[in-house]
């Protein structure tokens, strides 16, 4: 009797790290440099020239980055934050740090983004701020809610934790909002491990965050240090200007950064080819419905996600168990924050959140990442069109 094969487990997600990592890592710490110092500055260098932006601030996380963002355009108590619902919870999380209220709002089923439209209905007497999201990697389009936003003296804040590689109207997203942060979680396609990163065309807007991230020291790490070799170890006054954060990233992140940013064209390319295959592999499947380019830009597929639509030969949860079944590890599509017991009382203004609702029900996110074979690629197809009543699938 022969032994049934045993089929590796297909994660969701998975980074692509290799040598080059491995030495850069080794290369700081043979320097003895390890917090905050001459990677970092680097890494922000590189990072602003990619996204053809003028200033970027590294920091600890995207969720800090959003705080720190926050603070440095002036919201605080008595204000009101318009943030779409679907989206992680970092978001509205961000808004409540500063004292400000999150004014939950709709977005559109194609992208599952926000829209000026969405936005409109969510707006308030308050409102000072508007954070949009690349969904998933899929470019908002900024345009539209720029020309409101301006007209109502509103702060355009763009969160585009997943869109790296991601374009808007041929340039990079993240290049027309007042400032833009961005996540380099393990889950994200550049990875530092953990960190994060502002970015903006102020220059009063970065100072002041390269100062709050360092708990407002007037002299940074790096600086005090230099100054201290030059003076023969006599190290500068310090003094707190105002009350900071310690939101710093450190050169063992940023080396990583570095290396990863270097490939990024590769890795956004892998994905797209790796989303149209999935497509192929399901055209013809009543009851579906992909993620795609929206007509405006182009997403670097950080997730692959498709609507399950009653069409279909089940539910969202009956085709992630029979991805399970097969070994296949899928994942439900982005929550929706106003559901969350700690926002279950929040407000909406006068916005439905109809759509936000169907697609957190309704929606799945596929594997996606680098190394991601053929192999993998057709066991997912099967297991869908299975899943879809196809007979021999």
């Amino acid at each position: 009797m022969t032994a049934e094969p045993v089929l590796g487990r297909i994660n969701v997600m998975k980074p692509w790290l290799g040598e080059e990592e491995a030495r850069a890592l080794a290369e700081v710490v043979a320097s003895g440099w390890l917090a905050q110092g001459p990677k970092v500055k680097e890494f922000e260098a590189g990072f602003s020239a990619a996204m053809e932006v003028r200033h970027a601030v590294a920091a600890s996380s995207c969720t800090t980055a959003l705080h720190l963002a926050l603070v440095v355009a002036g919201i605080g108590t008595g204000d009101d934050v318009v943030v779409p619902s679907l989206s992680f919870i970092a978001a509205p999380n961000a808004v409540t740090y500063v004292g400000a209220r999150p004014v939950f709002c709709d977005v559109e089923p194609a992208t599952g983004n926000a829209t000026a439209e969405t936005i409109r209905a969510a707006l308030t007497m308050d409102t000072r701020a508007v954070i949009v999201v690349d969904q998933g990697g899929v470019p908002v389009d900024l345009d539209p809610i720029r020309e409101l936003c301006d007209r109502h003296g509103i702060t355009v804040i763009e969160d585009a934790a997943c869109a790296v590689g991601s374009q808007y109207k041929g340039r990079p997203v993240g290049t027309g909002a007042d400032v833009t942060v961005w996540s380099f979680h393990p889950g994200k396609i550049l990875t530092t491990g953990e960190g994060g990163m502002l970015t903006t065309h102020r220059a009063d807007w970065a100072a002041r965050a390269r100062t709050l991230r360092e708990h407002s020291r007037s002299v940074s790490a790096a600086d005090h240090h230099r100054s201290s070799l030059l003076a023969s170890l006599q190290s500068p006054p310090e003094v707190y200007v105002e009350i900071g954060f310690d939101y710093r990233m450190t050169d063992l992140q940023a080396a990583v950064g570095i290396v990863q940013l270097g490939r990024l064209a590769q890795v956004v390319n892998r994905r797209r080819e790796i989303a149209a295959r999935y497509v192929a592999g399901l055209a013809g499947l009543r009851g579906l419905r992909f993620i795609s380019d929206p007509p405006y830009g182009t997403t670097n597929f950080q997730s692959f996600w498709l609507e399950v639509l009653p069409a279909f030969a089940t539910d969202r949860e009956g085709l992630m168990a029979c991805l399970a079944a097969a070994g296949i590890s899928a994942q439900r599509g982005i929550m929706a924050a106003h559901r969350q017991p700690a926002y279950r009382w929040r407000d909406t203004g006068n916005a439905g959140l109809l759509n936000t609702e169907r697609l957190s029900d309704r929606t799945l996110i596929l594997p996606v990442f680098h190394e991601l074979d053929d192999e993998e690629m057709n066991r997912v197809i099967v297991s869908i069109r299975a899943a879809a009543g196809e007979v021999g699938a």
